[in-house]
């Protein structure tokens, strides 16, 4: 058995942040990851990092060839090729920065438990068993796989992390699943080339967006010429010679539907990993979604065992993982006064065309919380950057509470969301009148020169 002051169970980007941190402070730590292929973690391999560069690469693909499947699908592949070169070096670049490192030891394997101290590794060469004085679950999430007949034996049935490392572009993609995965994966295939159809359960299109906001992405999506079905059950799938066909019916009135496409990708979300980890041997408590049970501290219910990222059932965001170390740093280290309570509004991005973006609360949100509110919307394309980049779809919105002028709430439809909502995030965190972000001086053209006519509309 060999002991280290600290087990990290997953090379994700929480954990392998904090390996670094506790290595610097002199600790032993070992590492224990399940594949090389996952170095780094899902951002890396399978998520942020290559579905965002494809997406790039996919608006280039719209814009040179529109309409053009034989030179889309050519564009296609060799974007996959440059997204698979880009994703190997960020996984060795974090692979060389612990393998470099005397206070870092990685082992390939999977984790489990032994006791409240103890895992055990196991790979298809050997069988290691780890004590650690501090434990930390870092295994992230996978895809789930819904209940439908046929998928299991399909060959044409791919998840989130399998579709990536298909080569040859699909002329016709199905996608189950309304969310951030299929919206993202929808735009992203559409802009290839792809004749696209998203299947959604609900009849609600992005439930938890404001009305207004999501009618503009409906259209913004159709004009992609993605379709959207609503309220969809899904029967069952089945191969066919070249492809594979779809059966639905619309819950709403029963009538059965069939879909025929080259490839479905199934975009129902994703669960904690925490099959293989054994957690009964170590008192760790799961809740009733699969999820690590954790304090405000990122403690587990075993008090010197943790849990960062994914793994504890929280909004699957790569900066989160990256705010959970820092709360654990400072638990083990600093004044102790970090935790989940005091990282709220948190913003979120989906990368579409043109990306959404969101922090705070909807405007339906706040009236039912019962806030004084003013709301304020303009449409992307009066702003002038929009117009520059050709892009002027979507629309920008705030809400504030008219009493004390702050910021409720912001959500932003149009190119450079994901950039311009930072800016909104740090003037709701610093505790800013609406009028901050009315009066700023921002360059010009840019997509932050809306803010000031959005806020000026109040």
């Amino acid at each position: 058995m060999k002991q280290y002051d600290a087990l990290i169970i997953g090379f994700g980007k929480g954990g392998k942040k904090l390996a670094t941190e506790l290595a610097e402070r002199n600790w032993k730590v070992a590492i224990a990851e399940r594949s090389p292929h996952m170095y780094g973690g899902t951002c890396v391999n399978v998520g942020c990092i290559p579905t965002k560069a494809l997406i790039h690469e996919s608006e280039y693909a719209e814009q040179r060839f529109y309409n053009d499947y034989p030179n889309q699908s050519k564009l296609y592949a060799q974007a996959v090729g440059r997204k698979d070169k880009l994703v190997a070096f960020l996984r060795e670049k974090n692979y060389e920065n612990v393998k470099n490192n005397p206070n870092i030891t990685l082992y390939d394997g999977t984790a489990s438990f032994l006791s409240k101290d103890t895992i055990k590794v196991t790979s298809d060469k050997e069988e290691i068993v780890l004590k650690g004085k501090e434990i930390f679950i870092n295994t992230g999430s996978t895809p789930v796989l819904p209940a439908i007949d046929g998928i299991k034996n399909s060959k044409y049935v791919y998840t989130s992390e399998t579709l990536l490392s298909l080569d040859k572009l699909p002329a016709e993609l199905l996608i189950i699943g309304g969310g951030a995965i299929g919206l993202e994966f929808a735009t992203m295939y559409a802009g290839f080339g792809s004749q696209v159809t998203l299947l959604e359960a609900g009849n609600r299109f992005l439930p938890k967006v404001d009305r207004d906001i999501a009618a503009s992405m409906l259209e913004a999506l159709e004009r992609k010429n993605i379709h959207i079905r609503q309220n969809a059950r899904i029967q069952s799938v089945h191969d066919t010679a070249g492809g594979i066909t779809l059966t639905y019916t619309d819950s709403t009135d029963g009538t059965p539907y069939y879909l025929k496409g080259d490839a479905l990708l199934l975009a129902t979300g994703r669960k904690p990993m925490i099959d293989a980890l054994n957690l009964s041997k170590a008192g760790v408590l799961v809740n009733g979604q699969g999820a690590v049970v954790v304090n405000e501290y990122l403690q587990t219910t075993t008090p010197h065992i943790w849990a960062l990222g994914d793994v504890r059932g929280c909004e699957q965001f790569d900066y989160l993982s990256i705010d959970d170390f820092r709360i654990i740093r400072n638990q083990l280290f600093g004044d102790k006064k970090r935790s989940l309570n005091d990282r709220h509004p948190i913003p979120f991005a989906i990368f579409t065309d043109p990306p959404l973006a969101h922090i705070g609360l909807t405007e339906e949100e706040a009236v039912k919380q019962g806030y004084p509110v003013q709301v304020a919307r303009i449409p992307a394309a009066v702003v002038p950057r929009a117009r520059t980049q050709h892009n002027m779809d979507g629309m920008l919105k705030a809400v504030i509470n008219s009493h004390t002028g702050r910021i409720v709430g912001c959500t932003l439809l149009c190119i450079d969301a994901p950039e311009v909502i930072n800016t909104v995030a740090l003037a709701m965190k610093t505790g800013q009148h609406y009028s901050f972000l009315r009066d700023f001086i921002f360059t010009h053209p840019s997509m932050n020169e809306g803010l000031n006519e959005l806020f000026n509309s109040f």
